[in-house]
């Protein structure tokens, strides 16, 4: 199966495998960030809704709520960012991943944009 990545004007990404989401923020967001000192994951098995609060991270300028750009329950925590917060921001669309949720509703990603749309997108940044 072919992996998607979806968008949101949060600066969320969604990497999209069959009913799987892999979740994180983009290099956009971990730019404005700077310096990542703590991140705070959901826990595994937990349920997220599509626009809350799912995770948390704080930087040395900043604190900001991380929503989860689909509804799921959560299926992995990339613990590894937690241990390093920095993983995010040397690695955001790959090691920094923040968490993985079985997605519940497809027709949600609808509401999410491509790779094309967030380029036009990212230019108005």
């Amino acid at each position: 199966m072919v992996t998607e990545t979806k968008y949101t004007t949060d600066e969320t990404w969604l990497s999209v495998d069959g009913d799987t989401g892999t979740i994180g923020i983009t290099d956009y967001a971990q730019q404005q960030l700077n310096d990542l000192v703590f991140v705070k994951l959901p826990t595994v098995g937990q349920r997220v809704t599509k626009g809350e609060e799912a995770a948390s991270v704080e930087s040395v300028k900043a604190a900001s709520d991380i929503h989860a750009p689909v509804t799921g329950e959560v299926l992995e925590v990339n613990q590894a960012i937690v241990a390093d917060p920095a993983l995010v921001n040397s690695d955001p669309m790959g090691a920094g991943w923040f968490f993985k949720v079985r997605i519940e509703q497809k027709n949600e990603l609808a509401d999410l944009m491509d790779d094309s749309q967030y380029r036009e997108y990212a230019k108005k940044q």
